[in-house]
């Protein structure tokens, strides 16, 4: 059984030909009827005009006049009147006497008979225009009275039949109508060649496709969460959804704006103004780590770029988490390695019956690695902040750097607002020491010629009475380092700067600091970079503290110096 044909209704290009063709169609036809009417008005009006020219012209010729009071007036006005009809193209040009009697006439069998027609007007001395059937047929004529002082002696009719007026008509009719299907054809052409674009430009949709497809385009770009802008062929923003609006941090009216006046950070601007693709480039903007994707596209006369952003904030900050918890395990590799050499001396000494001096190791050992222990606990009473610190201590001793405390830290137990995130406070301290970490060793690495000894003081204290009247977290690394030549210290901060080599992941390096920056500005605080007592570099943060107890007072903004822009 054959299946019935479902018939796809017509696309939006089709409809808007046929209503185009249509009114087109009517448009020539309105024209052109009016036309007819117009035409047919003038050529009547025409004619009458010009019997009468003819008429009152042969009327006041003196050989008229002259030939009427002749004994044989017919033998002279015969020849005059139709030469006269010849040169005017009139249809007859009748002379007669007051009584009617032709003088004239084209068919000289009529000459002596009645005109036909009226003439009472033109015998009362008037100039008169009728339309009447005569020998020739329908005619419009004209009558005029031949003047000899106040009497009338005479008078002359000219004429057009109505045939011929008919004739003409249809002769501008047939010019018209010529006229009217090349219009017709012209804008049919026209038509369909806009058409033809407007259909190539809708993919042959009708007008329900369309606007399903507005609806659906406007659903997907606001359910999105990932960033997608299109830019026109000059970087102008052609298109944005709230993703792309929101980790871009834009605001206000940006359609039509070129990328390069959003005041967005120097090189994710290049990299959207860039001709080639770019494929996962890792950017920093002021509060996220954004993945970028672009590639070029060309319609057409049309050119621009695609662009897609995804947030990898949270996965950075992670893989920061995860770099410290892999630093972890290799220290605690080490730490068993360590600990298996020294069970083994421990074992040996016992084997050689120096039992005492195998209690005095063990006790030493012990004694250093609680000392260690009690220090960091003993100073910051914060869980997460001791804990980072004493990994972040075996991974600077595997690497031969000492991590120390500066005398006057103290953090105490719960002293942190629970707005103030643990994982930021770990982003920042752990990406701060193992920057410092990197400095100190690998300065003491370039001076292996001297003896050089690697250090990393950090400093926790919550200060009291700040700047701004209010209460601060205050974190400061300082190391042992190469430092920070003074002219990039504002550059520091910037994504893609390192002063290590670029071995390892592509886009690893340069985007610590980069993190910090970003978790202390979305919690109110500064960082800065100045050089440090040891020669090295010196990073001092700033966190504000809110009140957590009643009596406390309430808390004041922080005020936001020092930090690099």
């Amino acid at each position: 059984m054959r299946r019935p044909r479902i018939r796809r209704p017509r696309s939006l290009a089709g409809q808007l030909f046929a209503m185009q063709i249509v009114l087109v169609t009517v448009v020539v036809a309105g024209c052109a009827a009016f036309a007819y009417v117009a035409d047919r008005g003038q050529a009547g009006e025409a004619a009458r005009h010009e019997v009468t020219a003819a008429a009152v012209a042969v009327a006041a010729s003196s050989s008229v006049r002259d030939a009427v009071r002749s004994p044989d007036p017919a033998a002279g006005l015969q020849p005059y009147a139709e030469r006269v009809r010849r040169d005017t193209g009139v249809d007859f040009v009748t002379i007669m006497n007051p009584d009617g009697i032709r003088w004239t006439h084209p068919d000289p069998a009529r000459i002596g008979e009645r005109f036909l027609g009226h003439t009472g007007p033109a015998l009362r001395g008037e100039t008169f225009s009728e339309t009447y059937t005569g020998t020739l047929g329908p005619s419009v004529r004209v009558v005029v009275p031949v003047m000899d002082g106040d009497r009338v002696i005479a008078l002359v009719s000219a004429g057009i039949t109505v045939d011929a007026i008919s004739a003409e008509i249809r002769r501008q009719l047939l010019g018209l109508l010529l006229v009217a299907l090349g219009a017709l054809a012209l804008g049919g052409a026209g038509t369909y060649l806009l058409n033809a674009r407007l259909r190539r430009h809708t993919h042959g949709m009708n007008a329900t496709e369309l606007s399903r497809m507005h609806d659906y385009h406007e659903a997907t770009l606001h359910a999105v969460r990932e960033g997608l802008l299109m830019l026109d062929g000059q970087h102008r923003i052609a298109l944005i959804n709230d993703g792309g609006r929101e980790l871009l941090g834009l605001t206000g009216e940006v359609m039509g704006r070129r990328i390069d006046a959003l005041g967005l950070p120097p090189t994710l601007t290049d990299a959207l103004l860039a001709a080639g693709p770019r494929v996962d480039e890792v950017h920093a903007t002021a509060d996220r780590i954004v993945v970028l994707n672009t590639s070029p596209v060309s319609g057409g006369e049309r050119h621009g770029t695609v662009v897609t952003l995804r947030d990898h904030t949270e996965l950075q900050a992670l893989s920061g988490e995860l770099d410290s918890v892999r630093g972890f395990a290799e220290a605690l590799r080490s730490q068993a390695h360590e600990a298996a050499n020294r069970l083994h001396a421990v074992v040996s000494l016992i084997e050689l019956g120096r039992a005492d001096e195998a209690v005095e190791f063990v006790t030493a050992e012990l004694e250093l690695a609680q000392a260690l222990t009690d220090e960091v606990v003993g100073a910051v009473a914060e869980p997460v902040l001791a804990a980072l610190l004493l990994g972040k201590a075996a991974q600077a001793n595997e690497r031969g750097v000492e991590l120390a405390l500066a005398p006057d830290t103290h953090v105490d137990d719960g002293l942190l607002p629970p707005r103030l995130p643990a994982r930021d406070l770990v982003t920042i301290l752990g990406n701060l020491i193992d920057n410092a970490v990197d400095a100190a060793a690998e300065e003491a690495n370039r001076s292996a010629a001297e003896v050089r000894h690697a250090q990393v003081t950090v400093t926790l204290r919550a200060d009291t009475g700040a700047g701004a009247g209010g209460r601060e977290l205050l974190l400061r690394v300082a190391d042992t380092g190469a430092g920070v030549a003074p002219e990039v210290m504002e550059e520091v901060f910037r994504r893609g700067w390192s002063t290590k080599s670029p071995g390892g992941a592509p886009h690893g390096r340069g985007l610590g600091l980069a993190l910090v920056r970003q978790a202390v500005r979305r919690n109110g605080g500064t960082v800065r970079v100045t050089g440090s007592p040891g020669g090295g570099a010196e990073f001092t943060v700033r966190l504000p503290l809110h009140a957590t107890h009643p009596a406390d007072t309430p808390p004041t903004p922080a005020v936001r110096t020092g930090a690099p822009s």
